[in-house]
């Protein structure tokens, strides 16, 4: 069971706003959620969160949970993709980008493969902590 945790236990390398969408994930039992800083290597975003949900209802209620959390503080997603599918959700917010996958589709799009060469910043999963490596071959 998940607890509480502090506001923010994000890297201070990231933007509040990425940081709040983390947040909101977690709360409603987001997977394996991890961001990946996309800046200077020519993305037309800076960064993606990327989560995953174990059922279409679960993927609903995350991707509710980020835009009431990012609303509450007036931001508002520029864009919306997959409402009503139950596979893959993608909220864009101009400088970040928020995907939550099924399982099943996070393997095959494999964001995490393609942008491998991006900063990753992984959220712990105990609500206290997070963690930096660079995933790029060195």
């Amino acid at each position: 069971m998940k607890t509480a945790h502090p506001p923010s236990p994000w890297s201070a390398a990231l933007p509040e706003a990425v940081g709040w969408a983390a947040d909101a994930a977690w709360e409603k039992h987001a997977e394996a959620i991890v961001v990946l800083d996309l800046r200077g290597m020519g993305a037309f975003t800076d960064f993606f969160l990327i989560c995953s949900a174990g059922s279409g209802r679960q993927i609903s209620a995350v991707r509710d949970a980020v835009e009431e959390h990012l609303e509450r503080r007036r931001i508002r997603a520029a864009h919306r993709e997959g409402r009503g599918t139950e596979e893959w959700v993608l909220l864009d917010y101009g400088r970040f980008v928020v995907h939550i996958f099924s399982q099943r589709a996070r393997l095959y799009y494999d964001l995490e493969r393609l942008w491998r060469a991006a900063r990753r910043h992984e959220f712990a999963g105990t609500g206290v902590a997070s963690r930096e490596k660079k995933t790029a071959d060195e």
